[in-house]
């Protein structure tokens, strides 16, 4: 029987016969109780009576006191309201079945009594003929039983992402609050559900009702030999003429190793590859490069090819969107002497296009360092220092003549609170040391040896090793393809000193150790890197990464000062305006996510907001718009926050305003990704319906034993009738009379003069 057809029965069978009665549940001891209580009252009541001087007002308080006990008792007694149903039709058996996308996986396979050859069937084609199988035709014989079949789960036509779930409660639910004469539930499909309650709650309701239930699961219990694409994580924009890191995760579930290619191609057909091997039965968690060659969104798609005996081809691609844009990065380095490696890294950052350079020298005899890019003191205002998105400290510590322990609060607040970049790069001089009695301690990635100042030199040169962490990350690509760049770093000159490093603290990511050295922590951490609330923070432990220049001029040591200027500032300049700066996470949310707006507001003269209101008009894929006032964090920095849920996939648009002021808004876009519930090649799940059935007093039946089923359903007693006991004694209602009774009865003493 379909839905509809259900629908068009309910309207013209008779209405159930219902009954309502008192029911008292006392136990031996309750009853014996109560009677004696109200045979002392009465006493008590009598006795009190005769002796008054006002017989007729004490005869109306004594009444009062015997109704109180009186309710007392048969509270004591456990009343309750129950009402029985009687259903008046015949017994009605349900059959559910599972209609979602997971049952188009191809793994079914059909049994003697469904087919006359062993075949495999999705697992919709397997239900389909189940449900055509004239056994069940002998449920309804002699007109003992109707029977009410009743899909659950169907995808909605207008949900071409294929979003929708499986909630296995609610069906289940809506059938106990529609039916009141089922005699059992039968329900066909793989078990998996991702939506509502566990259907565990569901079979626990019907075991109350005494209604069993019966499951026969479909499908294999083992995943498809199949290659997912899970994920691709790409960041939401890149700097243009730069490379970009895409991550992505590929779930293998073929029994071999597979060598493979992953593809990444945008619209016009440039591409590029990547050879990957990917273990049998895991996933695997890689990247890949993309050059970005023009400003705007770029559609890409990166995919895999169909492997030998993969049986799914629709889950090997994914597209996404990032966008490539101009960067102007504003650096600032400090130093106190003009070493090696500050002479060079400040010509490659002055020759980086992308940046804006601002370089404090306190050389400690020719005093502050004077030319082009020069500045002449350390920003003191906060509007100065706010501008900058990465600090480079050099050798440089608190002392006369270099930074203060101001100066230090102010460059942890703007990492902290702007999501600005800090560079730690120790020299010989030891200076840093200076900088763990200050705010900056925090920040430091490292524990540091204070017996070791000057460091350690060696007489011959010492490579670094990358670590796991640092072979995928952005920072150490210093190759146009990850095949080359483990080649590139071992073939980079040495280092003869470097800086006394016990180990990395906690929290931190290690990128690269001393290839020669070890501590009595292991390999000593020479390139690492932490976050720090909004910001970044990476301590370089050597002072001869300018020797990379050796053979190949500025290639690789360009690169990698331009790289670290650009990982550190990417979160802080998401979405910049004149006024106020916006930058979320997590950057490519899901239907469900809640994203966290963090925002860097500025007054009209370019200082810190101190006071004032930031707010944030969000609007959904939809078109639905809903205004976000942020809340202040720290309002010296301008700093502010808030958050918002994710609902639908698409692009969320973000216009941020500060004191309303229309004029000046910064806009940005999050794209969220959706995610497929449902989907094909994962294994059925029967273990749900065993604990289901369990519950409910039912069992688990095999394919081939749909004749047995039919039987013992058959054999079932009729449904007893619906009760609903409503409990009297614990009823909000009868406490409030019983304390209305016992008020007139105080009060009335006090007025009949009894004290």
């Amino acid at each position: 029987m379909t839905r509809n057809h259900a629908a068009n029965f309910h309207s013209v069978i008779p209405l159930p016969l219902t009954l309502s009665t008192l029911h008292f549940s006392p136990t031996p001891t309750t009853l014996a109780i109560g009677i004696g209580a109200l045979l002392a009252v009465l006493v008590l009541a009598v006795l009190s009576w005769k002796r008054s001087p006002h017989p007729r007002r004490t005869a109306l308080l004594e009444a009062l006191r015997v109704l109180a006990t009186l309710l007392v008792v048969l509270l004591l007694w456990r009343p309750e309201w129950l009402t029985i149903t009687h259903p008046t039709t015949k017994p009605r058996i349900a059959i559910l079945w599972d209609d979602s996308k997971s049952m188009t996986t191809l793994d079914a396979t059909l049994p003697p009594a469904l087919s006359d050859k062993a075949e495999i069937v999705s697992r919709a084609e397997w239900v389909k003929r189940a449900l055509e199988s004239p056994v069940w035709k002998s449920l309804e014989d002699h007109g003992s039983n109707e029977v009410l079949r009743q899909p659950f789960a169907t995808p909605p036509a207008d949900d071409p992402a294929g979003l929708a779930g499986t909630d296995m409660t609610t069906p289940l639910q809506n059938l106990l609050d529609q039916e009141n004469n089922l005699r059992a539930v039968i329900m066909l499909g793989d078990g998996d559900y991702n939506l509502g309650q566990p259907p565990v709650a569901a079979a626990q309701k019907l075991r109350l009702r005494g209604i069993p239930l019966f499951a026969l699961p479909v499908g294999s219990r083992t995943r498809l030999p199949d290659l997912d694409l899970l994920a691709v994580t790409a960041p939401t924009y890149g700097i243009v003429g730069e490379n970009v890191q895409i991550p992505f995760t590929i779930r293998s579930s073929l029994d071999r190793e597979i060598r493979t290619v992953v593809r990444l191609r945008d619209d016009s057909g440039h591409e590029r590859t990547k050879d990957i091997t990917l273990a049998p039965n895991t996933e695997t968690y890689d990247s890949i490069l993309w050059k970005l060659e023009k400003e705007g969104s770029s559609t890409l798609e990166l995919s895999i090819p169909v492997a030998d005996g993969e049986r799914i081809e629709a889950n090997n691609a994914r597209k996404f969107t990032i966008a490539g844009r101009p960067e102007k990065i504003r650096v600032l380095v400090v130093e106190s002497l003009p070493r090696w490696e500050y002479r060079y890294l400040r010509n490659a950052l002055s020759r980086d296009p992308g940046v804006e350079l601002s370089c404090l020298l306190f050389h400690p005899e020719l005093g502050l360092g004077e030319g082009h890019d020069y500045v002449k003191e350390f920003p003191n205002k906060l509007a100065d220092l706010a501008k900058y998105d990465v600090i480079f400290l050099g050798d440089v510590g608190v002392q006369p003549g270099q930074l203060t322990k101001e100066q230090c609060e102010l460059i942890r607040g703007l990492v902290e609170n702007q999501a600005s970049g800090v560079v730690f790069l120790p020299g010989a001089q030891g200076n840093q040391f200076t900088l763990l009695d200050t705010a900056l301690a925090d920040l430091m990635p490292v524990v540091l040896d204070d017996t070791k100042k000057i460091g350690f030199t060696d007489s011959i040169p010492s490579p670094l090793n990358l670590t796991s962490e640092g072979r995928g990350s952005l920072l150490t690509m210093l190759g146009d393809t990850e095949e080359e760049n483990p080649v590139i770093w071992r073939r980079l000159p040495g280092f003869y000193w470097h800086a006394p490093v016990i180990k990395a603290k906690g929290g931190t990511e290690v990128l690269a150790v001393h290839g020669n050295r070890r501590g009595k922590f292991g390999p000593i951490p020479l390139l690492v890197t932490k976050a720090a609330g909004n910001g970044k923070v990476l301590f370089m432990g050597i002072d001869s990464a300018w020797r990379w220049r050796r053979g190949v001029e500025d290639l690789y040591h360009y690169r990698f000062w331009g790289q670290v200027a650009r990982w550190m500032s990417y979160q802080r300049n998401m979405a910049a305006g004149q006024r106020v700066r916006v930058f979320f996470t997590p950057e490519r949310p899901a239907p469900g996510d809640s994203v966290t707006l963090h925002a860097n507001a500025f007054d009209g003269n370019g200082a810190p907001l101190q006071d004032g209101t930031v707010t944030v008009d969000v609007t959904s894929p939809d078109g639905k718009s809903q205004r976000l006032e942020l809340q202040p964090n720290n309002n010296a920095w301008g700093s502010f926050s808030g958050r918002f849920k994710i609902e639908t996939p698409g692009a969320w648009k973000l216009r941020g305003t500060v004191g309303g002021a229309e004029d000046k808004p910064v806009e940005a876009t999050i794209l969220a990704q959706g995610v497929q519930l449902e989907k094909t090649g994962q294994p059925a799940r029967s273990e749900v319906f065993e604990e289901m059935t369990k519950v409910a007093r039912g069992r688990v039946i095999q394919p081939d034993q749909i004749g047995d089923l039919v039987k013992e359903v058959r054999a079932l007693p009729e449904p007893r009738p619906l009760e609903n006991r409503i409990p009297l004694w614990s009823h909000w209602a009868i406490v409030t009379l019983l304390i209305v009774l016992l008020a007139i009865f105080w009060t009335g003493r006090k007025f009949n003069g009894a004290f």
